[in-house]
């Protein structure tokens, strides 16, 4: 008898790490749901040219395309969306339409990561921790959960090297597997995603359930765990937004159903957060809820632009108002004319909209038209723009800029502090 000798059994291949430079390359998104809201901003801060193709986008994502750091093509693919292409991102739920994209990017030699099947994949992502130019991509041999238990221990070694943990778990809520969860609401900061304090990451890291504003910055998202439910909360300034009541049944529905809940809100939970209306929910349920602080925009934004909200000798004070109402608005709780009055700082969030009505306003009541004023767009972000003027000009000014929210207006004789 002849015959060929048996070949022993190989493993499945290891796969090939490999660090993708993307700056100016195209790379094709397939979905606007929540899978692509957790995956787009990495590819954005790595320099991407993304084009997103999805007949629908969530708010998160839609602001974003409003911003003009991504095209989106409002239908759903077609074959020819893969021209130019370096990278493809499947992110949608229909296994045939997934299969379909993928069958195409093969065809045309393209690398593409699939969110349904990772077996059907020709890419993976990795589960990433970032420490300011470091990267950590991990591969768990296609078990998420691997992947990401390691990522984590990584990262608790790089925060070991900063300091000791201060803070404890949470000991406020009941045992995890009781029948009623809890919630934490948590700042994620103003824009820089390590501008997130300690504890807030980590108990982002425990979550079973994450609803997120807008404003969280979009690398947060990147690295929940695979199997966290994203509820996208996102509000959009004098655009569509999701009830607060709506936000408020959610948080109580997921830890009625004993899950761990983080409301990730940007800048500070009760810095013009509505924070204080979850936690009465909340309360009112019986669930128990974590508050974590955090670094609040109206006074990170002015800084990172190089302008203290005090400073001796020059302010001894700063006031914070919202501006999403207008002066004469009948609803408005601001005493406009006595903060006119004020020879500190005054720091107005939510206010490029009525911005000239509040100038008017303050020059009306007796503040000096040449007042150094500042405006500062997505401070903390790659997208920081810093805007110096005066009170009687900044409006203008700042509308001639193109300045868009979410942006701080800074009003005081500290605009100029440091440059002084």
């Amino acid at each position: 008898m002849t015959g060929h000798p048996e070949s022993p059994q190989r493993a499945a291949p290891n796969l090939y790490p490999l660090g993708l430079r993307l700056a100016g390359r195209r790379v094709l998104v397939v979905g606007g749901g929540a899978v692509a809201t957790r995956r787009v901003p990495a590819l954005l801060d790595a320099g991407a040219d993304v084009l997103l193709v999805s007949p629908e986008l969530t708010p998160a994502l839609q602001a974003h395309v409003d911003a003009g750091r991504l095209h989106w093509v409002p239908r759903r693919f077609t074959p020819d969306d893969l021209d130019g292409a370096w990278l493809v991102q499947v992110a949608v739920d229909d296994p045939l339409a997934a299969a379909a994209v993928s069958a195409a990017a093969q065809e045309r030699r393209i690398f593409c990561v699939r969110a349904d099947d990772r077996r059907a994949a020709t890419a993976w992502t990795p589960a990433v921790t970032r420490h300011g130019p470091v990267t950590v991509a991990v591969l768990g041999g296609g078990d998420p959960r691997r992947a990401v238990a390691a990522r984590d221990a990584i990262r608790a070694l790089f925060e070991e090297r900063k300091g000791p943990f201060l803070t404890h778990p949470v000991e406020e809520g009941p045992p995890v597997n009781t029948p009623v969860g809890r919630v934490a609401l948590v700042g994620a900061g103003p824009g820089d995603p390590e501008l997130i304090t300690v504890k807030g990451w980590r108990l982002l890291t425990e979550a079973d359930v994450v609803v997120a504003d807008r404003l969280v910055p979009g690398l947060l998202l990147d690295e929940l765990r695979p199997d966290v439910e994203l509820v996208d909360a996102s509000k959009i300034p004098y655009g569509p937004s999701r009830a607060q009541e709506e936000i408020n049944r959610i948080l109580v529905d997921r830890a009625r159903a004993g899950a761990f809940v983080v409301r990730l809100k940007g800048g500070d939970p009760y810095v013009f957060g509505r924070g204080g209306e979850e936690l009465l929910a909340c309360a009112a349920a019986g669930i128990p809820v974590t508050v974590v602080p955090g670094v609040t925009s109206s006074i990170a934004a002015p800084a990172v632009a190089g302008i203290p909200v005090t400073h001796r000798g020059v302010a001894h004070e700063f006031t914070v108002v919202s501006g999403h109402l207008a002066p004469d608005h009948p609803a408005s709780l601001v005493n406009w004319a006595a903060l006119a009055g004020l020879r500190g700082t005054l720091v107005v969030l939510m206010g490029l909209k009525n911005l000239a009505a509040i100038v008017g306003t303050l020059v009306a009541h007796g503040r000096p038209a040449d007042t150094p004023a500042a405006v500062v767009q997505e401070g903390t972000t790659g997208s920081q723009r810093v805007l110096r003027s005066t009170l009687g000009r900044v409006a203008e000014e700042a509308g001639a800029a193109g300045l868009r929210p979410p942006a701080v207006v800074v009003v005081g004789d500290v605009v100029h502090a440091l440059a002084d």
